[in-house]
């Protein structure tokens, strides 16, 4: 029986001040066919060779080969193309470490490592774009040369290849770049693109050296006085418009917003700072309520891919890149660890379900950039950053790399441990492990069977007997008096603190089975009143999945944009078809094709024309509802998240 948690292991940040601590990074185990050990799985058969591929044909590889002096080529690609490489090294490190035995790929990381340390300067500086365009021009433009996100990416790599055993070749290569920075750059010096703060604490973490620490306090403090100037955008685009501790709320760029938040929810937890804390739940807080879309996704501009006002959710317009959404989880992970607060988690399962995984085809090498939840019958998809359907690459390909690098390490948001016991924050088949103090102590597992998101009964057995508490959350989306819990086969009341049902387990009184349902009936969904886009509208969602119709599955001669939903209509939850759809939902709707309607021979009309006798042509349809983050994959065309209700029942 185990009666003690303990840290040891790879991968666990110490969080002096963080009341929940991650379990040791193989700690836990996904089973292959679920939908986290699926993806997991696509992720390392497909994802990772396809990125290695692309390193080489879109020039990464080549660029540095031109700054280590081996090739003599033209620049190609972003500023920051130098982090799609480092993301990926980041990616097959978590991958090495969670399938020790099989490392397909460690010749090609040694011989990236060792080109990066070819084309690494004397004085530690490591970014090929300037290396090669204006070798005299290190840190001149902090606005947008992207050095330090690119130090910050490498930085991380590197701390992922020395925790799962990789070695500390790349660690090397990354730590003396950091030294450089520390040495050079003063300290109102920062980055236009945050993203090495999260990066230096993982450094210190690594290494127990505070001057890592430190300097990414630095970067923190010298954040909100204009130093970075402005334009094209604002200096809100770059986070430089107010500092940090005095934020109200979320603005500019929204993956550099949520890449600081997490790297000053980093800080937090190694200084206690209350103040950077406060400043976090306001963040937060204007975020989730007032510019979060359904599906979890953020920024709701595309010309500078920024956050918008309060309650500008418009579906269509939504850009909603893939690397926000990634960075909403990055975030919400660092909050559930200060906290233990549920909604923390229930975010980051929302991004997981909907947001982030619409970004990957489920071939594994197609790709979304941008998310959008609605797309119109004759929408132009000739744009890489607002395409009909998935691309194989882009010109600035931050995102596939990004996908590869979270999908690597998704056990490792599964469960953590604190002073009160084990928790369970995302529900998935597998194994979780928990070592105890005692080096003669067989470690206990809690083996998780469960088919969610697409069925909401949890089975945990704790093989050995459990001895100390299990919390398991209740997500946000579930009603609380219809959920059930049985412990050892015995019903018991539920109850609910910050989110979680508590199971009490002693040495006296060990617990060896617990079984949570969550019920997942479809549930209509109403957007905010000042979200005007929407207004007149339902979303559909079942558990943590949110739905979409598309025009695939409408009958022919049927259009999109003329489709209502009928209000009050059963949604019947079905099982889906063999192309990765597991559950579909049925309604009923009606077809209101425009051209019925005399009056709206423009795009407007006078109000209530679409009542006169006679005009409307209302005929019935059966709908069908696909999860979100599926659409597009069948065949190019209209898709909507957000449906109109009819106004009257044909």
């Amino acid at each position: 029986m185990v009666d003690l948690l303990t840290p040891d292991g790879p991968c666990v940040p110490r969080g002096a001040y963080a009341p929940h601590t991650p379990l040791p990074f193989d700690a836990v185990r996904l089973g292959p066919d679920g939908f986290l050990g699926g993806w997991q799985r696509l992720n390392r058969e497909q994802v990772i060779p396809h990125l290695w591929a692309n390193l080489e044909s879109s020039g990464v590889l080549d660029n540095l080969r031109t700054a280590a002096g081996r090739a003599d080529l033209p620049w190609r690609g972003f500023n920051f193309a130098d982090s799609d490489l480092h993301k990926t090294l980041e990616a097959v490190a978590w991958e090495a470490g969670r399938v020790p035995a099989d490392q397909p790929w460690e010749d090609d990381v040694r011989a990236a490592v060792d080109l990066l340390a070819a084309a690494q300067r004397p004085d530690g500086y490591l970014d090929s774009h300037v290396q090669v365009t204006r070798p005299d021009d290190a840190f001149v433009d902090l606005r947008w040369g992207h050095e330090l996100y690119v130090l910050g990416h490498l930085l991380q790599a590197a701390v992922a290849r020395a925790r799962t055993g990789g070695g500390e070749d790349l660690l090397d290569v990354a730590r003396r770049f950091a030294t450089m920075v520390d040495e050079q750059l003063g300290a109102d010096a920062c980055c236009g693109h945050p993203e090495v703060e999260t990066a230096l604490v993982e450094l210190y973490r690594l290494t127990g050296e505070r001057r890592w620490l430190d300097l990414a306090q630095r970067q923190v403090d010298a954040r909100g006085h204009g130093a970075l100037g402005a334009g094209p955008f604002p200096s809100a685009y770059h986070q430089d418009h107010t500092p940090v501790r005095s934020a109200q709320e979320v603005a500019g760029h929204a993956v550099r917003q949520v890449y600081l938040a997490a790297g000053v929810a980093d800080l937090v937890a190694e200084t206690g700072d209350t103040e950077l804390l406060a400043a976090l739940l306001r963040l937060w807080d204007s975020a989730e309520d007032t510019r979060t879309y359904v599906t979890g996704g953020i920024g709701s501009r595309h010309r500078d891919e920024a956050f918008g006002d309060a309650y500008e959710l418009s579906p269509e317009r939504a850009y909603a890149e893939t690397c926000a959404a990634i960075g909403v989880v990055h975030w919400a992970w660092r909050m559930l660890l200060l906290t233990g607060e549920g909604r923390f988690a229930d975010a980051m399962e929302r991004a997981l379900y909907n947001a982030v995984p619409a970004g990957l085809g489920r071939d594994g090498r197609s790709f979304f950039y941008s998310n959008p939840l609605q797309l119109r019958t004759d929408h132009d998809g000739s744009s890489e950053y607002s395409p009909g359907r998935r691309l194989p690459w882009f010109e600035c390909a931050c995102c596939p790399p990004n996908l590869a690098r979270l999908a690597a390490s998704l056990h490792a948001y599964v469960a953590t441990r604190s002073d009160e016991g084990v928790a369970l924050h995302l529900y998935a088949a597998g194994e979780v492990e928990l070592r105890t103090s005692d080096a003669h102590d067989e470690p206990a597992r809690l083996v998780v069977r469960t088919d969610y998101p697409w069925d909401g009964r949890v089975e945990v057995e704790a093989v050995g007997g459990l001895v100390v508490p299990l919390a398991l959350r209740v997500p946000g989306w579930a009603d609380e008096g219809a959920v059930r819990l049985t412990v050892d086969d015995e019903p018991v009341p539920l109850v609910v603190r910050d989110g979680y049902a508590h199971v009490p387990a002693t040495p006296d009184r060990p617990v060896h089975r617990v079984v949570l349902d969550l019920p997942m009936p479809v549930v209509p969904l109403a957007a905010h009143p000042r979200v005007d886009a929407v207004r007149g509208c339902v979303a559909l969602r079942r558990g943590p999945v949110v739905l979409c119709l598309e025009q695939v599955d409408l009958p022919a001669g049927v259009v999109l944009e003329d489709v209502r939903l009928v209000p009050g209509s059963s949604l019947t939850a079905a099982a889906g078809d063999a192309q990765g759809v597991p559950v579909v939902v049925h309604a009923r709707g009606t077809h209101e094709p425009a051209r019925g309607r005399p009056a709206w021979s423009a795009a407007w009309g006078p109000a209530g024309g679409h009542d006169e006798p006679g005009a409307p042509v209302r005929e019935p349809v059966d709908l069908t509802f696909v999860p979100y983050h599926a659409w597009g994959e069948r065949e190019p065309g209209a898709m909507r998240v957000w449906v109109p209700v009819a106004s009257v029942t044909p």
